[in-house]
């Protein structure tokens, strides 16, 4: 077994932290494999994977969840995807055509495609899919707003036309949200699933277990004919699963891997996280609408403290919404150092030198965004802003919170985009996922030239631009890309970590 060191300063910190949050919460190498031929019996036949929350249903174009798009990568296909390094690869479609102007992409489905029902997938329901998909109550609609058409050429040949060009047009078809779904389906797709993919919903019993079987009209290689995703919100619960040999993957924190260390072989994945951990402001609360205030929230909090006690120092920190591992990112990580007298100087100046009240919502069901915001309210209290903390189900953090903007402070994860458009357009003024609900004529202006550069040098400019906005204009405190840790059980093979979110099951593959 392999395991990494990390600081391991700020534990007394970290034992504070799981004192008050148990109060409050109560009201190793990484192996690949070929692809050997499926083997019977239970260990060679079936995975399981722990995971802390139930998904929002599995109906990936109405869902803005992770936890969702982690399984329905399974049961749907886009037409195309990544592999581990980010490059667009067929899935649905077998091949693509992008015209010389840029203005039109054709696909081309593999033949013989069909749903999990048996229909058939051809062009008229891929066009079915997108028109869905961007349709007015769909909240990724802002994705493919430059689609000005879409067109069968024939069964298999969907062409799509922009107005306009779009430089991130090819890989806004690789996240999951993208998928093409059988919209006969209606509203019911959240219960019950109609895909294309390697797997089908054999069962869902809420907050327990979610059940994958194989897809007999998959043409591919699969690995494990069954695939659960068991629900463990208690990491000690998934841990002493995992030493049992209960449970075969599971996602941990760098506190978490001295639990396994020496009880046994494993793999350890070490994944650099293509994602930011932040604490966004809401900027609807008048306090929080004063850029002075965000600035001292950012001078109060020692990031590296934070990071070291929560994930045990695995995370790089940064100053803006950019991940380390895009070659767009510009170091701003010291644009507001830790400096609690001057974030008091400036509370005074904004006229809160008596104090300032915010309500910070953590999500329940992600412990570390639990812990991170205990940490960072201790801090804040020394400058003089007291946080009223609320622990808040996923599912009411998901519709209250992201949605409805009904909060002051929160801490969230945003995971990675392929292009940076995806990734930053959350900031455009108009956009349903600005829950910050920042403003910025500038940011806007950006990210509407952007889309439409072709010049690669512009465009890296114009991204490097927005990150240093972001970084002085603080509509969050941006604390860090976080790094990734799994662990498997000794003889699973073929676990790989993505640059966007989602479990590929079907590569996986349990060795003798």
């Amino acid at each position: 077994m392999k395991q990494k060191s990390r600081r391991t300063q700020g534990l007394l910190i970290l034992l504070t932290i799981f004192a008050i949050s148990s109060v409050l919460l109560s009201s190793c190498m990484k192996k690949t494999g070929s692809d050997p031929t499926i083997q019977g019996g239970r260990s060679h036949s079936h995975i399981i994977m722990a995971i802390p929350v139930d998904p929002d249903g599995l109906d990936p174009q109405r869902t803005a969840a992770a936890s969702t798009f982690q399984i329905t990568s399974n049961i749907y296909e886009t037409l195309v995807t990544v592999d581990e390094q980010g490059n667009v690869v067929p899935a649905l479609a077998e091949s693509w055509s992008v015209s010389d102007d840029g203005l039109e992409i054709d696909f081309t489905l593999r033949e013989n495609a069909v749903f999990s029902n048996g229909k058939p997938c051809d062009s008229a329901a891929v066009i079915a899919s997108f028109e869905r998909l961007m349709d007015p109550t769909s909240p990724r609609r802002d994705y493919y707003s430059l689609i000005e058409s879409i067109e069968a050429i024939d069964d298999r040949t969907v062409r799509f036309r922009y107005s306009s060009l779009d430089v991130a047009a090819l890989s806004n078809f690789c996240y999951s949200w993208a998928a093409i779904v059988d919209v006969s389906q209606g509203d019911e797709l959240r219960m019950k699933p109609v895909g294309t993919g390697a797997y089908k919903l054999q069962s869902w019993i809420a907050q327990q277990d979610i059940v994958l079987v194989r897809n007999e009209s998959y043409p591919g290689f699969v690995g494990v004919d069954k695939v659960e995703f068991v629900i463990m919100p208690d990491i000690a619960s998934q841990i002493s699963s995992f030493l049992n040999g209960e449970i075969d993957i599971m996602l941990i924190t760098g506190d978490q891997l001295p639990a396994i260390d020496g009880k046994g072989e494993y793999n350890l994945i070490e994944s650099p996280g293509n994602g930011v951990q932040l604490m966004a402001m809401n900027l609807a609360n008048e306090a929080l609408s004063d850029i002075r205030v965000r600035q001292a929230i950012n001078l109060a909090v020692d990031k590296q403290a934070v990071i070291d006690a929560v994930w045990w120092g695995y995370g790089i920190e940064i100053g803006s919404h950019y991940p380390v591992v895009l070659p767009e990112y510009v170091d701003l990580s010291g644009t507001y150092g830790y400096d609690p007298e001057s974030a008091r100087k400036l509370l005074e100046e904004a006229g809160y030198g008596n104090g300032l009240k915010l309500r910070l919502s953590l999500p329940k069901s992600y412990q570390e965004y639990v812990n991170a915001g205990i940490v960072i309210a201790d801090q804040l209290k020394k400058v003089g802003i007291e946080c009223s903390i609320e622990i808040v189900e996923w599912s009411d953090w998901l519709e209250r919170v992201y949605t409805g903007r009904d909060y002051d402070l929160t801490v969230v994860g945003h995971t990675g985009r392929l292009d940076p458009y995806g990734l930053l357009q959350r900031y455009t003024s108009t956009s349903g996922e600005n829950y910050f609900n920042y403003s910025n004529k500038r940011v806007d202006e950006i990210l509407a030239l952007y889309q439409k550069e072709s010049d690669g040098k512009i465009r890296t400019e114009l991204v490097e631009e927005l990150q240093r906005i972001l970084a002085n204009d603080v509509p969050a405190l941006y604390l860090q890309d976080p790094i990734m840790l799994y662990v498997t059980q000794k003889d699973v093979e073929g676990f790989v970590t993505y640059p966007i979110e989602l479990y590929d099951m079907k590569r996986i593959t349990i060795g003798e």
